[in-house]
């Protein structure tokens, strides 16, 4: 209190100062005008030529001086006081009522032209005086609210528009200063409430400022693009302070929910702005984007760490969600079978898409989803170590770590359910609300809605990016038929399975063997049916993929039959020659191969094609030798025959009736039948 009456007491002694001036100002140009008056009267006297009519009009002026130094000093003295007192708006009328004097007598040039510019400097010199007291009492930090919009409109009467409107902007600031250090943060706070409370404070000194501005100054141009600019200003550090104590901290430690949280309050609070045509969006985007995308890059880090560390010790069992996992919309959680490092992947990528209106906003929406893809692909390649055989060889090549193997099939089809359902359901769930919806897409177009071209152009990179996501898919079940389709072809020794001995060899007995298809695309048979019974029931709405895994798989055995050179360098050009008898059983084994494909709908075109090139190729072999193939081969419904019979066979479902097989027989010489 002390302080306070201390700090009146000086500011009333140089307000008296400031009045003691100005009144031996007006005392001297009260003398000015006494002495023009003087020099007025003493011109008649001088010629008495004139009469009565001169003596008439200098007792005019004179009554006229007196009238004016009566009101000058009246002035000075009401002046005097209501400064003394702070009764600004009462002062500013006394000097419009100096001024209308002054043009009253300018109009009916009752003074000499020297007389009144005098009069005119000694308002001016009042006005100065005003405005000075003014700009000081507007830099007071006490001066706010109401007060400080008096002092601004009483200094912009006075004539000095732009000083006024700097003294309220500058107000605005101070106070919005004084306010926000109440907010910073100290100790354990509250981070976000704190964080909204300080944006809702700032945009709110904001428009208060440009409310004022605009009652007081209008629209005019200069004074509106200076509040621009002022407020993009105070936006920059506002910015920067949320940046550095908020968003950046956030970010870094990889809570990308929490930044994008601050970066949604304070677009909300600018959009309120937009109306009274402050546009200040683009200054909070460009200061936050660069930490946003660096909360988005520890966050898909983080999910690609996390997911990596569950597979080290993964089961690859499929389950149902865990209590509290986040399900994608659209599925149940009966529906959703995953293992459990795939259901964490899924849960971290539904929350990454939780905000997508602020990576929208952000202009983010395509290094999201690049991100998004390049975890997926880290992911499957994750899986396809943790397939038998593939581990080593990445680990040797890339450094992967070590993922614990899906040893049994049921575990490697599950590996190809996890990839299948994130790909092909949960990730584009996620991501869907990224893309306008093809319903909403026609509607617009239909309508020719602005735009309309614009969401197809998203569609169609919706599409894109799906086809890419699902693409990343066909690694992980090329690996799966390669796996396989070694175990078939080699010992666990490494050596050759299907060796061209099982076929050049049966033309050396001397009794014809009983045909039955070899032992190893028996095992191939048998692998298939079993896989595909296992995968009926994981891929359940999916057969298309479970048959394509089929079709693949045969595939891949026989393409590695028709591109083995050392096969076919030893069929055409080896010590022992391909006979008529070895041709017939290798043309009775690609015939059961061509038939249970067919008969299980994992036939492909390109199977039957190079099925048909190596039975061309190995009929070649024969006739190379002078023997006429087509002489020794049975007729083709003789394969099929035989065919049919081995598959019902294999699945348990007829017999022979031809009793045992004879010890030289295919099947049981060179392999090891599979019953």
């Amino acid at each position: 209190m002390l302080t306070t009456r201390h700090s009146s007491a000086k500011e009333i002694s140089a307000l008296e100062g400031q009045l003691l001036s100005m009144r031996n100002l007006l005392s001297a140009q009260a003398a000015v005008i006494h002495g023009l008056a003087d020099g007025a009267r003493a011109d008649p006297l001088s010629s008495r030529a004139d009469g009565s009519r001169e003596e008439n009009i200098c007792d005019d002026e004179n009554k006229e001086l007196s009238k004016i130094e009566n009101w000058l000093g009246d002035f000075m003295e009401k002046l005097e006081v209501l400064l003394a007192e702070k009764r600004v708006e009462e002062a500013l009328g006394a000097l419009d009522e100096a001024e209308s004097l002054a043009q009253e007598v300018n109009e009916r040039r009752t003074l000499t032209p020297t007389a009144l510019l005098s009069l005119q400097a000694a308002i001016s010199g009042l006005k100065r005086k005003l405005a000075d007291q003014l700009v000081d009492a507007a830099s007071q930090p006490s001066t706010r609210g109401a007060e400080l919009r008096s002092v601004v409109l009483a200094l912009k009467r006075v004539g000095d528009g732009p000083q006024a409107h700097l003294l309220l902007l500058n107000g605005h600031h101070q106070k919005l200063q004084f306010e926000m250090q109440d907010l910073r943060p100290s100790g354990a706070s509250n981070g976000a409430g704190r964080m909204a409370s300080l944006s809702q404070l700032f945009f709110s000194a904001i428009a208060q400022a440009a409310s004022d501005s605009l009652a007081i100054f209008g629209e005019e141009t200069s004074y509106a693009s200076e509040l621009v600019t002022w407020a993009v200003l105070e936006t920059e550090k506002f910015a920067l302070l949320v940046k550095r104590q908020y968003v950046a901290v956030a970010s870094a430690a990889g809570n990308l929910r929490a930044s994008m949280d601050c970066v949604r309050v304070c677009l909300s609070h600018c959009s309120l702005l937009e109306a009274r045509g402050l546009a200040l969006s683009p200054v909070i985007l460009k200061r936050f984007k660069p930490c946003i995308e660096q909360g988005l890059n520890t966050n898909l880090k983080r999910i690609e760490r996390t997911t990596m560390a569950l597979a080290a010790d993964e089961n690859w069992s499929l389950t149902i969600p865990f209590g509290g996992a986040r399900i994608s919309s659209g599925v149940s959680a009966s529906q959703l079978k995953l293992t459990s490092s795939a259901h964490k992947f899924n849960s971290m990528i539904q929350e990454l898409f939780e905000d997508v209106e602020t990576l929208e906003t952000m202009q983010l929406v395509n290094l999201t989803l690049d991100g998004v893809l390049q975890v997926f692909k880290s992911y499957v390649n994750i899986m396809i170590n943790a397939l038998p055989g593939s581990m080593h060889e990445n680990h040797e090549t890339t450094g992967s770590p070590n993922v614990k193997q899906a040893v049994t099939e049921a575990q490697q089809l599950a590996l190809l359910a996890n990839a299948l359902m994130l790909a092909d359901e949960l990730i584009p769930r996620a991501t869907s609300r990224l893309f306008p919806s093809a319903q909403a897409s026609r509607r617009d177009n239909e309508l020719g809605r602005r735009g309309s071209s614009d969401r197809l152009n998203r569609l169609s990179e919706q599409r894109e990016w799906k086809k890419r996501l699902q693409k990343s898919i066909e690694s992980l079940r090329d690996s799966f038929c390669r796996q396989h389709a070694l175990e078939l072809l080699f010992t666990e020794d490494g050596d050759v399975r299907l060796s061209p001995r099982m076929y050049t060899k049966l033309d050396g007995y001397a009794e014809e063997p009983e045909w039955f298809p070899s032992g190893i695309f028996q095992e191939l048979f048998v692998k298939l049916t079993q896989i595909a019974s296992t995968a009926f029931d994981m891929f359940i709405g999916r057969e298309r993929f479970s048959t394509t895994l089929l079709m693949r798989l045969t595939e891949t055995v026989i393409l590695w039959l028709s591109e083995d050179q050392t096969f076919w360098e030893e069929i055409e050009q080896g010590p022992k020659p391909l006979g008529p008898l070895g041709l017939q059983q290798f043309y009775l084994d690609m015939e059961f191969v061509v038939l249970f494909s067919s008969q299980g709908r994992y036939f492909s075109r390109n199977l039957q094609q190079v099925a048909k090139t190596v039975i061309g190729r190995a009929i070649d072999a024969v006739a190379a030798t002078g023997v006429d193939p087509y002489s020794t081969l049975p007729e083709e419904e003789w394969f099929a025959e035989v065919a049919q019979i081995a598959i019902k066979m294999l699945m348990g479902k007829a017999s022979f009736g031809h009793g045992d097989r004879d010890a030289f027989s295919p099947t049981s010489a060179a392999e090891t039948p599979v019953a």
